[in-house]
């Protein structure tokens, strides 16, 4: 089974970790990884939107668990797809 992104809305806060943590944010979008928070760009795949984190484009994912890491309160996780 495959692994996919998944982010438990009633957890996250929107700090933002996991977007600046991304390395796929951070190679694609200069702003995020210097820390100046997440944007929307179509090159992302995650940001913040409305107070949660947003998954925007599951297929940039390179399921390597840093967001999850990043994470403080457990939010967002790596679980096998169904």
């Amino acid at each position: 089974m495959a692994l996919e992104l998944k982010v438990y809305p009633d957890l996250c806060h929107g700090c933002g970790n996991c977007v600046v943590a991304c390395p796929v944010n951070a190679s694609n979008n200069p702003d995020v990884a210097g820390g100046k928070g997440p944007t929307e760009d179509n090159k992302l795949v995650i940001i913040v939107e409305d107070g949660t984190v947003t998954i925007l484009n599951p297929e940039l994912c390179e399921k390597c668990g840093t967001c999850v890491e990043s994470c403080p309160v457990d939010a967002i996780r790596l679980e096998e797809s169904k």
